[in-house]
């Protein structure tokens, strides 16, 4: 029952995973903007998302996405903890994707007008694709809410 509920919600969670690696991108090109040299880069978001599905099997629907999969968070001690909740030193943190491998190869912006210290990146061009994927992040969330809400008021309707 539970894998059946998972599968409907793992489109919705992967798609939000590769809306959170461009939005990280596109921060990180505005970032960059008086770096001399810095080339910007992004992901083609919908061959991303094939990408990702298809390397983790959801075409055929038979296996979980390594990328909707909770974030997990080990500990091997060595830090003194001074107060309950702190972590220790060695804590690592696994993410609740799997690698950016699976997004595909970046790909570079061509930029609109050539700057003289060899940066790619155009301020206006980025600002507008990051406000694009922050709305189009907004919606998947919304949408993947919605399929929550409607999951728990079936579970709660029928008991």
């Amino acid at each position: 029952m539970l894998d059946r509920l998972d599968k409907e919600s793992a489109f919705g969670r992967e798609a939000l995973d590769v809306r959170a690696y461009r939005q990280e991108l596109l921060s990180s090109n505005i970032a960059n903007a008086d770096t001399p040299g810095y080339k910007a880069h992004d992901v083609d978001f919908s061959t991303a998302l094939a990408g990702a599905l298809k390397q983790n099997g959801a075409a055929s629907n038979t296996s979980t996405l390594a990328m909707a999969k909770p974030v997990s968070v080990s500990t091997s001690g060595g830090l003194a903890v001074t107060a309950q909740g702190h972590m220790s030193d060695n804590a690592t943190f696994t993410a609740s994707g799997g690698t950016t491998d699976d997004y595909g190869k970046l790909q570079y912006r061509v930029p609109s007008q050539l700057s003289l210290d060899g940066n790619t990146m155009d301020l206006d061009a980025e600002r507008v694709q990051f406000a694009d994927n922050s709305l189009y992040f907004e919606a998947g969330m919304m949408v993947l809410s919605s399929q929550i809400k409607s999951m728990l008021s079936g579970i709660t309707s029928n008991s």
